[in-house]
C-alpha cells in the first residue's frame, strides 16, 4: 500500500486531520473567493452597485445547480474510490475515477445546450426583476460558456482530496481563485467591462483550475490516476456513484430552490433592495459553511479509509474530534455576526440604506448557524461510510421539509421578515436532528469496537 494511504490507517488522528483538513479548508475558502470576491466588486461599481449585486444573487441559483452536478462525480465517487483504497483496491478506484470522467463531460454538455435554451425564463422565475435581469443574464451567459470547466475543477478535485493530497487539492482551487482576483478589478474596472468582466473572470480562472486538476491525474505523481483503459461508463459503478452522490447533489440544489423561494418572496413582500440584503447575508453565511466544509472533506478520507479497513475505533476517534472542531467554529463565527453585523456589512456595499437593512437582519438570519456544525459533521460521516439513505435524508430535511415550506408560510403572517426567521428555524431543527442520528450511529460503532466485529456497515 502507498505511504501516503498506510498513513491513513496509522498515523495519530489529531495529526492525520490538522495535515488533512487545513488544506482542504484553505481550498474552500479560496474557492468561495470566486463568488465572493465578484460580488464585492460589483457591489462597488460606481451608481450600478447594488442593482448589478441583486442581479448576481439572482443568478445564483443557477450556478449553484450548474456547480451542484458535479457533486454526482465528486461528492458520490471520491468516497467510494476512498474506501477502496481501503481495501487495498486500486483498480476499482481507477474504474471509479474513469467512469467518474466520463459522467462529468456528459453532463456539462447537457446541462450548457439546455440552460442556455431556458435562461430567460428561469432567470424571472428565480426572482429577477426588469431593472435586475440584464445584470443576471450578463453573468449567467458568459459563466455558461465554462460549464465544462466548472464541472472538471469542482468534480474531479475531490479525487485528488481522497488520496490524502489536500496540498494539492488546494494548489488547483489557489491557482483559479488567484486569477480571478486579478483579473476582477482589471476588467471590471480598468476595461469598465462592469458584470461582464466579473464572468469572464471566473471562466477563464476556473478553466486553469480545470486543466491543472486533469494534468495532475494523468501524472504518475498520484496512486489513483486517469487511465485510457476505464474512460468508459461502468454501470455498477456509475449507479453506486450517483446513489451516494445524491445527498451532496441534492444539498446544493435544494440550497438553489431556497435562494429561488427566498428571491421571489423578498421580490414580493420587500422589493430590489431585500433580494441584495439576501445576498449578501448568503455570502457571509458562506464564509462559515465554507470553511467547515472544507474541513470536513479534509476529515472525510480518514472516516472512509478507515471504514474500509475496518478500523472501526479510529474512525470513532475522528468523528468525534470532528464535531468539537466544527461545533466550536460555528459557535464563535455566529458570535462574531452577533457583535459585528455592520462589519460584515460593509464589506459588499457602501451604501448606507442597504448596509442598515443587513446591520438589523443579519443577527437574526444566522440565529442558527451556531448549531450547524453537528450537522456538517453528521452529513460527512454518512457520506464517508456509504450510508446513502441517511445522508440523503440530512440533506433534505433542513431545506426541503423545513426551509422551504417556513419561507412560503410565515411571510403570510409576518410579512417580509417571516422569510428571514424561516431561516434560523430550520437550522436548529435539523441540526438537533441530525445529531441524534449520529449519536445512535455512534452507539453502534461502539458496540462492533467492543464485539471486534467483522460487520462492514450500518444504518441503511
Amino acid at each position: 500500500m502507498d505511504g501516503q494511504n498506510s498513513k491513513m490507517g496509522t498515523e495519530k488522528i489529531g495529526s492525520l486531520m490538522l495535515r488533512l483538513s487545513i488544506p482542504s479548508i484553505i481550498a474552500q475558502i479560496i474557492n468561495v473567493l470566486y463568488n465572493i470576491v465578484d460580488r464585492i466588486y460589483v457591489g462597488h461599481i460606481k451608481d450600478v452597485g447594488p442593482i448589478a449585486l441583486t442581479g448576481l444573487g439572482v443568478s445564483a441559483p443557477l450556478i449553484l445547480i450548474i456547480s451542484a452536478f458535479s457533486m454526482f462525480v465528486g461528492g458520490g465517487g471520491a468516497p467510494l474510490a476512498a474506501i477502496a483504497l481501503g481495501k487495498n483496491n486500486k483498480e476499482e478506484a481507477e474504474k471509479i475515477l474513469g467512469t467518474g470522467l466520463v459522467i462529468l463531460t456528459a453532463i456539462s454538455i447537457i446541462l450548457t445546450v439546455l440552460v442556455f435554451i431556458f435562461k430567460e425564463p428561469l432567470l424571472y422565475m428565480f426572482g429577477a426583476s426588469n431593472s435586475t435581469y440584464p445584470y443576471a443574464n450578463i453573468y449567467t451567459s458568459i459563466y455558461l460558456l465554462g460549464t465544462i470547466f466548472v464541472q472538471i475543477a469542482l468534480g474531479l478535485n475531490l479525487f485528488i482530496t481522497c488520496q490524502g493530497q489536500t496540498k494539492i487539492a488546494m494548489l488547483s482551487v489557489l491557482i483559479g481563485a488567484v486569477t480571478n482576483i486579478i483579473l476582477d478589478p482589471i476588467l471590471i474596472f480598468g476595461f469598465n467591462m462592469g458584470v461582464m468582466g466579473a464572468a469572464i473572470a471566473t471562466v477563464f480562472s476556473q478553466a486553469l483550475s480545470a486543466i491543472f486538476v486533469v494534468w495532475f491525474l494523468i501524472s504518475k505523481k498520484l496512486i489513483i490516476r486517469i487511465k485510457k483503459e476505464y474512460l468508459k461508463i461502468d454501470l455498477g459503478i456509475a449507479k453506486r456513484t450517483i446513489a451516494l452522490g445524491v445527498s451532496p447533489f441534492a444539498m446544493q440544489v435544494t440550497e438553489s430552490a431556497i435562494l429561488i423561494v427566498f428571491n421571489n418572496g423578498l421580490l414580493k413582500y420587500g422589493g430590489d433592495i431585500y433580494v441584495g440584503a439576501m445576498t449578501i447575508m448568503q455570502s457571509v453565511m458562506q464564509l462559515l459553511t465554507i470553511p467547515v466544509q472544507g474541513f470536513t472533506q479534509g476529515v472525510q478520507p480518514i472516516i472512509s479509509f478507515n471504514f474500509g479497513a475496518k478500523k472501526y475505533d479510529r474512525m470513532n476517534k475522528a468523528i468525534k474530534l470532528s464535531l468539537r472542531v466544527t461545533l466550536g467554529t460555528t459557535l464563535a463565527y455566529y458570535a462574531l455576526v452577533f457583535i459585528f453585523p455592520q462589519l460584515f456589512a460593509g464589506v459588499f456595499t457602501s451604501q448606507a440604506e442597504l448596509t442598515e437593512l443587513v446591520t438589523k437582519i443579519l443577527p437574526i438570519f444566522m440565529g442558527g448557524m451556531w448549531l450547524f456544525g453537528i450537522q456538517m459533521s453528521a452529513q460527512m460521516f454518512f457520506v464517508g461510510t456509504g450510508q446513502a439513505l441517511k445522508s440523503l435524508f440530512i440533506a433534505l430535511l433542513r431545506k426541503v421539509f423545513i426551509l422551504i415550506p417556513l419561507a412560503l408560510y410565515l411571510p403570510k403572517h409576518f410579512g417580509v421578515m417571516g422569510i428571514f426567521y424561516s431561516e434560523p428555524i430550520a437550522d436548529i431543527i435539523s441540526a438537533t436532528t441530525s445529531g441524534i442520528l449520529l449519536y445512535f450511529s455512534l452507539k453502534q460503532i461502539n458496540k462492533m469496537i467492543k464485539c471486534k466485529t467483522g460487520a462492514t456497515s450500518f444504518g441503511d
